[in-house]
């Protein structure tokens, strides 16, 4: 009796398959352009999924290929969820494959944190201090941030652009206000 073949063969006992203890061996060879594009374009996706656009061969290549991925632990296989292409079928769910964070290093694409949990701030912290001045619905001016930090206005600004504006990923909205100059607070979410 033969057995049914399903998707890329990539489930539940495929012949072909390398022993578990494969996929501790270090990269030896290094990828090929088929493979380094396939990662990149997955890894510059924002859910770094592998879609078939990705995969710029046909038939049994695509096995293969894909295959040496997962092997090599640049890909990983998933439940795939609603919405999402599946590359085959187990068990129970069907089979999507997705972009590891060591894919996304072999190609120099760095992760962001998305999907984290929200960021929490020690209180009494001058940073803490500065993000609760700005959610005041009032807001706050450089001046006044910098009389309650104890910081210089450049410090100020450079702590609006970097810490807030690119690592925490909080939105600052200015406007300039009669009497009282520009004003500065948190945008809402």
């Amino acid at each position: 009796m033969r057995r049914p073949r399903s998707g890329l063969g990539l489930v539940a006992e495929p012949r072909w398959s390398l022993p578990a203890w494969s996929r501790l061996i270090p990269m030896t060879k290094p990828l090929s352009d088929t493979q380094r594009a396939i990662l990149t374009a997955a890894a510059s996706a924002d859910d770094r999924m592998v879609f078939p656009g990705h995969v710029p061969l046909k038939g049994g290549a695509v096995r293969v290929v894909l295959l040496s991925l997962v092997r090599k632990g640049l890909l990983e296989e998933i439940e795939a969820a609603a919405g999402a292409h599946v590359w085959w079928h187990g068990d129970e769910q069907p089979v999507a494959l997705k972009v590891t964070v060591a894919g996304c290093e072999v190609v120099g694409v760095t992760v962001s944190p998305r999907g984290s949990s929200p960021k929490t701030f020690r209180a009494g912290t001058k940073q803490a201090t500065l993000i609760g001045m700005l959610q005041r619905p009032e807001g706050a001016t450089i001046d006044e941030l910098a009389a309650a930090t104890g910081w210089l206005s450049h410090t100020v600004r450079g702590a609006l652009a970097g810490a807030v504006r690119k690592r925490l990923g909080l939105e600052v909205a200015s406007e300039k206000i009669e009497g009282r100059g520009r004003v500065y607070r948190l945008r809402a979410n």
